[in-house]
């Protein structure tokens, strides 16, 4: 029995041997079939052709359109618009810095007393005001002054003012004209007078003063001047208003180069003989030295302006 069971145990150990290298053998068989298959495929190319026609067709690569490292601009290409000539603006004058401070009328010839901040200049038609101006033409409403650098013509509005002989002056004041001005006594028509009043003689180093003294029928509001001296002679020490505007307002400004600019003003009263302005002076050294008006202007009531006649200039010797 032992070896009758022994017998069938071995032969069926031997049957599953063989199932199993018979199921082993299957798989190799089919995969050796398989690998024998592909090349006549790809030989046939119909197999191959079928898997690659479901992808979505892919267009060639174009033709380069450029040299992808050739230098290269990064201006506009853009066609720059045409400039627009632009005309430069028309020059023009500037300002008037001139304004009317007064009216001499001598001898039938008007003249005008232009100032500039503290400068008065006195002039007539025809005369140039500091080489850039011309006086054109004086009227009783207007100067018109020649802007000479553009040929430019501006007016200085008078106001207040009659640029007119005296009689007229006073006509044109009452509302009439010169045949029906009213009578009006003959102090009143006489020029205002300007005199100088000093030593003839003086010592040098020693201070002496010389008096302006004014005489004027009409009340005197206003006076503006300028005074120039011998710089080179004389030295300014002081200089100070005398009675007529002693209450009033008074400056007075000195350049050492040999003028001084004076501006009066006061409530306005008659003046006989009165001392208007005192200059204290230092002669510097021997030589006959000189002081004049450069230019005045006297005004009254409402700025009208008050002839006058010119004074003489002032002349004294120095002696060491």
């Amino acid at each position: 029995m032992d070896k009758k069971r022994i017998a069938g145990i071995a032969v069926a150990g031997a049957v599953t041997l063989v199932a199993a290298a018979a199921l082993l053998r299957a798989p190799l068989t089919q995969l050796s079939a398989g690998k024998d298959a592909a090349p006549s495929a790809r030989e046939s190319g119909t197999s191959g052709d079928a898997r690659f026609a479901a992808l979505p067709k892919r267009e060639a690569i174009g033709k380069p359109r450029g040299q992808p490292f050739e230098a290269r601009s990064w201006a506009s290409t853009a066609s720059p618009k045409a400039a627009v000539a632009v005309a430069p603006p028309k020059p023009v004058a500037p300002p008037m810095p001139y304004r009317v401070a007064g009216q001499v009328s001598h001898d039938g010839v008007t003249q005008v007393v232009l100032a500039r901040g503290d400068r008065v200049v006195t002039v007539q038609e025809g005369d140039r005001v500091e080489d850039n101006y011309r006086v054109e033409s004086i009227r009783p409403d207007a100067v018109t002054l020649e802007y000479l650098p553009l040929g430019e013509r501006q007016q200085i509005p008078v106001a207040g003012l009659l640029l007119e002989t005296p009689r007229n002056a006073l006509a044109a004041a009452a509302g009439t004209g010169s045949a029906q001005a009213p009578a009006v006594a003959a102090d009143d028509q006489r020029a205002a007078q300007l005199r100088w009043q000093g030593p003839k003689q003086v010592q040098a180093g020693n201070n002496f003063d010389v008096t302006l003294k004014l005489s004027s029928a009409q009340p005197v509001r206003a006076l503006p001047l300028q005074l120039s001296y011998d710089a080179k002679l004389l030295e300014p020490v002081a200089v100070r208003p005398g009675e007529l505007f002693a209450e009033g307002r008074f400056t007075y400004r000195v350049n050492p180069a040999g003028s001084i600019f004076v501006g009066a003003s006061g409530n306005g009263a008659p003046a006989a003989d009165a001392d208007f302005l005192v200059v204290t002076f230092r002669p510097i050294r021997s030589g006959d030295a000189e002081l004049r008006l450069s230019s005045v202007a006297l005004q009254g009531t409402a700025g009208r302006a008050i002839a006058h006649e010119p004074p003489a200039a002032f002349r004294t010797a120095i002696v060491q």
